[in-house]
C-alpha cells in the first residue's frame, strides 16, 4: 500500500479545532480518516506521506447528525477521526499546505 494516492484515501483532512490545537501540545495530531481505515493502515500512511515516526493512534467515530434540509430530514455522514500521536522530535505543522 505505497502508492500515495491510496495513502490520502486514508487520510482526508486535518482537523483543526480547539481541542485537537491542545492535543497539539502533547505532541499529537488528529486527522478525519476513511471510515474504514485501521489503525495499522493510518500509521502506515501518516508516516510514509510525512517522514514522521508515529508512537500511537487513537480513533473514534463521530456519528452524523439528523439534520432538516428544505423540511425534509436528512442525515450527515460519519466522521472517523484519528488522533495520531508522534515520537519525541517529530512534529508535522498542518497550519501549511500538505
Amino acid at each position: 500500500m505505497s502508492d500515495k494516492a491510496e495513502l490520502y484515501d486514508v487520510i482526508r483532512k486535518p482537523i483543526i479545532t480547539e481541542k485537537a490545537t491542545m492535543a497539539s501540545e502533547h505532541n499529537a495530531v488528529v486527522f478525519e480518516v476513511a471510515i474504514d481505515a485501521n489503525k495499522p493502515q493510518i500509521k502506515e500512511a501518516v508516516e510514509s506521506l510525512f517522514n514522521v515516526k508515529v508512537k500511537a493512534v487513537n480513533t473514534s467515530i463521530t456519528k452524523g447528525k439528523v439534520k432538516r434540509f428544505r423540511g425534509r430530514l436528512g442525515t450527515r455522514k460519519d466522521v472517523k477521526k484519528a488522533y495520531v500521536t508522534l515520537e519525541e522530535g517529530n512534529t508535522i505543522d498542518v497550519s501549511t499546505g500538505l
